[in-house]
């Protein structure tokens, strides 16, 4: 039987893991953490009895994912929960916009910018299904739906303050650059917009839903299904080089692409390894967690339901704080995106105490304590919310690199979403799984279709690693 080695346990390379394993491979995980999961694992971090999900928190795009729908993760255990409503932005004095399923009831909200908004997103939230299953997968490849992935693209190639521009209303503009906001790159940028429009239209067209019992119901499912299939793995085992896994047919590298480096070592082909050396990410988060008391007192009153809130004030204001972090300075008033996840699954709080989840945009390996900046920030939209406080839990740049190795400098979303790498990651080749090496690929979220925790990276890899054997 062949037998394949997974490096890492993100839900890349669960899904890997888990696809291989299904095409009849024997397969092993290693995960130099105590804990398998990655970015899908959650825990008690500030008082007993409150969930907090650790890094990924919001799933828009892994809820009908080919990988999910192919190993129904929702047989498996997977259960999907919504907020009242998907996402808010909260302004300066009180007012605010609040995203919702439906379009239409979306814009009506927005006042003068409502009609710009229809006119982007009604068309594409239509079409999403087949939009999405087009940008899961290598941006080079040929569409099988290709007006609707143009369309797609149009908007999407624009800097996100060009297109906010075509929101009229100041609300209708800092609702999408909120959404913008999370490709950490500066408004002004090319392709800046593509974030923004493909989680906005997610938002109307699936929702932004979180796992009930936690991000870690994810990787519990995928496991649930590769121990059907044989899955075998191990915790705390750190692999520095491809010798320490023995002669194995196939390995899959869960991993960034400085580290597959350093595991692959001098086996690694000269052009792929200048590639791997040139591959950049992004800036930091800095992340905390708060045990509230009777949750937060937002004055904007569409904020109090919302999965989401993003703070960072006027489009104007994001603009300036997002263009001084990429450029590696920390802004006294950083963009701070709030998860209130227990609006959709209640059996995170406990006792009328409700867990929290904050993180601020901060520049790569920033070194400084942003704790004092994000609770600011909530209080300025949240009068009294200090004072609400019983517990918290702090992991700066540093700490979520030591907590995840694939963070590097506290880069959660595992590589800089500039225009070029959106296009060409991790390196600018037709096959960016292969590593150049026969049997090594790299299945992590630095390669298409990039972060999140629809595992789609892995299962893509995995595919392109089964086809690579068949031909051989």
């Amino acid at each position: 039987m062949t037998e394949a080695v997974v490096v890492g346990s993100g839900p890349n390379g669960l899904a890997a893991g888990l696809t291989l394993a299904a095409s009849g491979l024997r397969v092993r995980i290693i995960e130099a953490a105590e804990t398998l999961g990655g970015g899908v694992r959650s825990s008690e971090l500030t008082l007993p009895g409150l969930l907090h999900d650790e890094c990924s928190g919001f799933h828009p795009l892994a809820v009908e994912s080919p990988f999910a729908q192919r190993f129904d993760l929702a047989g498996a255990g997977l259960t999907w929960r919504w907020a009242p409503t998907e996402f808010a932005h909260p302004l300066p004095g009180g007012g605010g916009a609040v995203a919702v399923r439906s379009v239409e009831e979306t814009a009506r909200g927005l006042g003068d910018g409502g009609a710009g908004w229809r006119r982007v997103f009604g068309p594409l939230t239509e079409r999403f299904g087949t939009i999405s299953q087009e940008f899961l997968q290598p941006v080079l490849h040929v569409p099988r739906h290709p007006v609707h992935l143009a369309r797609f693209g149009a908007y999407a190639g624009l800097p996100a303050s060009l297109l906010a521009r075509r929101f009229g209303s100041p609300e209708a503009q800092a609702l999408f650059a909120g959404v913008a906001a999370h490709a950490m790159r500066p408004f002004g940028s090319p392709a800046s917009s593509a974030i923004g429009v493909a989680l906005t239209t997610a938002a109307h067209r699936y929702g932004w839903p979180v796992a009930e019992g936690g991000s870690a119901s994810i990787r519990d499912a995928i496991l649930a299904r590769a121990k059907e299939h044989g899955v075998t793995w191990e915790t705390g085992r750190r692999i520095d080089s491809l010798d320490e896994l023995g002669d194995v047919d196939l390995v899959m590298l869960d991993t960034a692409p400085g580290a597959a480096a350093r595991i692959i070592g001098d086996r690694l082909p000269g052009r792929v390894r200048r590639g791997y050396r040139r591959y950049r990410h992004g800036p930091g988060a800095f992340k905390m967690e708060f045990a509230v008391a009777e949750g937060v007192p937002w004055t904007f009153e569409g904020a109090r339901e919302a999965g989401t809130v993003h703070l960072g004030g006027t489009r104007q204001e994001m603009a300036r704080s997002e263009r001084e972090t990429c450029a590696g300075r920390m802004p006294g008033k950083p963009f701070v995106l709030v998860g209130q996840q227990f609006r959709a699954d209640p059996s995170r709080s406990a006792d009328g105490v409700h867990p929290l989840y904050a993180y601020a945009h901060v520049p790569a390996g920033y070194d400084g304590d942003a704790a004092e900046l994000i609770t600011r920030r909530i209080e300025e939209y949240a009068p009294g919310f200090r004072d609400r406080i019983l517990a918290t839990h702090v992991r700066s740049p540093a700490d979520l690199a030591e907590h995840n190795a694939n963070y590097v400098g506290g880069d959660v979303v595992t590589g800089a979403n500039d225009a070029l790498q959106l296009v060409f990651r991790p390196r600018a080749t037709l096959r960016p799984y292969s590593t150049g090496v026969p049997g090594v690929y790299l299945c992590s979220a630095a390669t298409p279709p990039g972060a999140g925790a629809h595992g789609m990276c892995g299962y893509i890899a995995a595919l392109a690693a089964l086809d690579h054997m068949k031909n051989r």
